[in-house]
């Protein structure tokens, strides 16, 4: 057990699922810093954490500016102790075709959603290292290896993510360092992002079904914290998007064109007015969660199974040890008997 509170840093903490995550941390116990643009929904943050008995500290930042970055951790520490956990959550984007984006819209969404890790992970290797502990997680997303249309800037944030957390593993290996990094590909969620993020689409925005709560994905963060797992595939969506990819390229290239445009939208207009949040927070205070809890999964028996295979595969194994004892019984059973004749005299 820890000798000290654990503390965590949750980034992008003000809303969707960084504040499912710092909430899930916060009923465990641990210390949260909680770092976003809009200082409202920090402190409605702040209270929600203080009200399940955690102490929390907020920044008002923004992570496409290291140096901010690296005086919340300052912060941070100096008020709550030494970061045990780093979580990089933050993300923008931009439902736009590319050719429709301008160069300052595709810069400012790899800021934040690619280097906005990148200035955080730094931060916690400031520190990790010369204590020789810590976990830095990267909430990623199956479209770090499947990328969709009407996103080219934010896949190609979430796949410059994984290649940049990857380089970082095998140095930390190399140098002998307990510091472990993982990573955690998330499914569709049900968030605020489809309602302030950037909307070039005829019709409002929408997750690409099936949907999960975003308190599945902050369980899966706090879990994948706490175990070395190196990657944590969240949700059946996700595996079958990765293996698919794997398997079959070419094709799943032809089944998002056909389908990932429409499926990115619902059938109401969109208010080409209404504001974003590209280059500053949107007032308000969203919460976690968005507007498609009718149809989003409050649980993923996939991500229980990946979490549990070691117990799965007991039963799995002494399932298949039972059943291959009962087949071999059954065969002896079914042997024929040969009658014994009688000795010559």
């Amino acid at each position: 057990m820890q000798d000290h509170q654990e503390v965590v840093v949750v980034t992008g903490a003000g809303a969707g699922l960084g504040r499912a995550v710092a909430r899930e941390f916060a009923r465990h116990g641990a210390a949260v810093g909680l770092i976003s643009r809009s200082p409202g929904r920090l402190e409605a943050v702040k209270s929600e954490i203080e009200a399940l008995g955690a102490r929390a500290v907020t920044m008002s930042v923004d992570v496409a500016d290291a140096t901010q970055v690296e005086r919340a951790a300052e912060r941070i520490e100096a008020e709550l102790g030494p970061i045990d956990i780093w979580i990089n959550g933050v993300m923008t984007t931009v439902f736009s075709p590319l050719h429709e984006m301008s160069p300052d819209e595709f810069r400012r969404v790899t800021e934040v959603t690619y280097l906005g890790y990148v200035h955080g992970t730094m931060a916690a290797l400031k520190r990790m290292p010369r204590r020789n502990r810590g976990t830095i997680v990267q909430v990623g997303s199956a479209l770090a290896y499947r990328s969709i249309p009407l996103q080219s800037a934010y896949c190609g944030a979430k796949h410059a993510i994984k290649g940049m957390t990857e380089a970082l593993r095998c140095e930390l290996m190399h140098e002998g360092s307990s510091v472990h990094v993982t990573l955690v590909e998330m499914p569709a969620l049900n968030t605020p992002q489809f309602d302030w993020c950037r909307n070039r689409m005829p019709r409002r925005a929408r997750p690409m079904a099936p949907v999960f709560q975003p308190e599945v994905g902050a369980r899966a963060v706090y879990w994948a914290a706490h175990e070395r797992r190196r990657e944590l595939h969240v949700g059946l969506s996700t595996a079958v998007t990765i293996w698919g990819n794997r398997l079959f390229p070419a094709l799943m290239d032809r089944w998002l064109a056909r389908s990932a445009v429409d499926g990115q939208q619902t059938a109401e207009k969109e208010d080409p007015e209404r504001p974003d949040n590209l280059w500053q927070p949107v007032r308000g205070d969203m919460g976690a969660r968005g507007r498609f809890g009718r149809e989003s999964k409050s649980r993923s028996e996939q991500f229980w199974l990946t979490t549990h295979r070691d117990q799965v595969g007991l039963i799995a194994g002494s399932l298949l040890l039972a059943g291959a004892a009962m087949l071999c019984t059954a065969k002896r059973q079914q042997r024929p008997t040969t009658s014994r004749l009688p000795a010559p005299r």
